[in-house]
Order: C-alpha cells, then sequence, then structure tokens
C-alpha cells in the first residue's frame, strides 16, 4: 500500500491506472477511520473487483468547518488510519496537506468554490451555512485529481449524499456515487468518529438519537393514517431533551429524493435529526 501526499503524485497515479483499464473506487474521508469507514472500503473493493484499485482519501477539509466548529480539535492519527487500509487491501491512501488542497493552505488564495444550490438549504444547510460549499469544493477536486470510476459514501451523512448524488448528475461527472448503509453500535449509536468526544456518561446518552428514530418508525407503523409532522417534532423536542445533556438542533421529515419537507409523515418519508450531546453535535437519520 503507498500512502500520497502529493496531489500530483496522486494524479499520475490516476491517470496511469486509468491507461492500464484499471476501475478505481474512491472512498472519501476525513480519517480517525472506524468500522463504518471500513464497511465503505469493503464495498468499493466489490465494486472494482480484485483487479481494480481502492484509493482512501484521508483529509480533514478546513472549508467544510465553520468558525466556531472543532477543525483544530478533530482527531487525526494518519498511522493508524494507515494500518486499518493496509489491513483492509487498500491500494492508495491519499493524505494531502492544506498547501497541497487549496492555495496557499490556509485557504486564503483560494477562491473558486463548487456549489449545490438547492438540497443544501435545508436541515445541515442552515445551521451550518458554508458546509457543503465544503463538501461539494474538495469531493469535486478530489474526483478531478483520483479520476475514480466509483466512489462509496456512508449514509449516516444522508443529506451530505443526496447533495454529491445532484452535483455528479448535474456537472457529467463519471463517477458512479454509491451509498452504503449507516453502521450502528451494539446499542444503536451511528458509528462516526465524533463519538470519541463522548465521555463518560455523554456516549449513553448520545444513544437518545436511535431511540427517537425507532420512537418515530414504531408509531408511525401503527398510526395507520398520516401523522402532523408539526407534532411530532415538538413531541420529539420533548422526549430527547428529557436527556440531561442532550440538545435538540433539528429534526426534519422529508422526500428522500428531494428533501423536500411534508407535514404529514407516513411510510416511505425519510427523517433526519442532529442533537447536542454535551458539546458533541451527532446526526442521524432513517427511512420511516
Amino acid at each position: 500500500m503507498q500512502i500520497v501526499r502529493s496531489v500530483a503524485a496522486m494524479q499520475r497515479l490516476g491517470q496511469g491506472w486509468q491507461r492500464a483499464g484499471a476501475r478505481v473506487g474512491l472512498v472519501p474521508t476525513m480519517g480517525c477511520l472506524h468500522a463504518g469507514h471500513l464497511s465503505l472500503v469493503e464495498r468499493a473493493r466489490r465494486m472494482v473487483g480484485p483487479r481494480g484499485k481502492v484509493v482512501v482519501s484521508i483529509y480533514v477539509n478546513p472549508t467544510q468547518f465553520g468558525p466556531a466548529e472543532d477543525f483544530s480539535r478533530y482527531p487525526r492519527d494518519l498511522a493508524r488510519d494507515a494500518r486499518l487500509c493496509r489491513a483492509e487491501g487498500v491500494d492508495v491512501v491519499f493524505a494531502p496537506g492544506d498547501k497541497q488542497m487549496y492555495a496557499r493552505g490556509d485557504g486564503a488564495g483560494f477562491t473558486t468554490y463548487v456549489a449545490e444550490e438547492c438540497l443544501a438549504r435545508v436541515m445541515e444547510g442552515v445551521s451550518r451555512p458554508t458546509h457543503f460549499r465544503g463538501v461539494t469544493t474538495v469531493v469535486t477536486k478530489l474526483f478531478h485529481i483520483v479520476q475514480p470510476g466509483v466512489a462509496v459514501f456512508g449514509a449516516k451523512d444522508y443529506q451530505q449524499a443526496a447533495i454529491v448524488k445532484r452535483m455528479v448528475r448535474d456537472l457529467n461527472f463519471p463517477v458512479k456515487i454509491v451509498v452504503a448503509p449507516v453502521q450502528r453500535e451494539a446499542d444503536g449509536l451511528a458509528m462516526s468518529s465524533r463519538n470519541r468526544y463522548l465521555v463518560g456518561d455523554l456516549r449513553g446518552q448520545a444513544v437518545v438519537l436511535w431511540l427517537a428514530l425507532q420512537r418515530v418508525r414504531v408509531a408511525v407503523r401503527r398510526a395507520g393514517r398520516p401523522m402532523s409532522a408539526a407534532r411530532l417534532k415538538a413531541a420529539l423536542r420533548r422526549f430527547i431533551e428529557q436527556t440531561p445533556t442532550a440538545r435538540l438542533d433539528y429534526v426534519e421529515f422529508f422526500e428522500p429524493e428531494t428533501l423536500a419537507p411534508v407535514s404529514k409523515v407516513t411510510r416511505g418519508v425519510h427523517m433526519a435529526l442532529a442533537v447536542f450531546v454535551g458539546k458533541t453535535r451527532l446526526i442521524d437519520n432513517t427511512r420511516l
């Protein structure tokens, strides 16, 4: 397995693979890898086959973090991540620095962005206004640098995956986007690198996101008729905030393809929520 730090070196590898006819699978990550990430690597390998190439990018992208967010303290451990990738049969870990990805490294000399203008305006786009512009810009750069035929994203970041799929469609990227299922801990908590922040009682309290999802799934299944989204939101806020350190950021019910909010909740509607547990912001989602 190779660790590549240079954009130019990664481009040369990608171009060589293309000339050789090898299919390339990309798994974009910010590192601090866990079993959820490794499930994406496994899916990428299945997609490209034993003769294909699997690239895991590891880059904590500054442009998708807001001023008061956790960019500086986001966990970074390239040596550990590389060991996990090697054990999974990854061909290349692409781990560029900021100076490789953004002009001067601090982003000040970088002035070209890619922005999706519809799906990015709800949910995470409201709470984190510049987040998706950073995501779509860095994913565009990774696609140009690595030249993958397939890229695998996790369903935990449902809105992100929908936005990347829309960007690929609108801008004619020759990349197949695969969205792999959410991977969960034994108690239902969605796997996330930010779970490392949950120390002491916070880890147990974080399960409230999973419990909220399950609560609505059961209610919808039993109702037999459309339910008021407004009433469900109010009930969920009360339920979640009974947990001592939990604070609801948002909960939304929406059409799974368009992300358009719905006023009546029935089977087939999608649900997403963001909750602060202590100072840690967690997200989750499910199809009802």
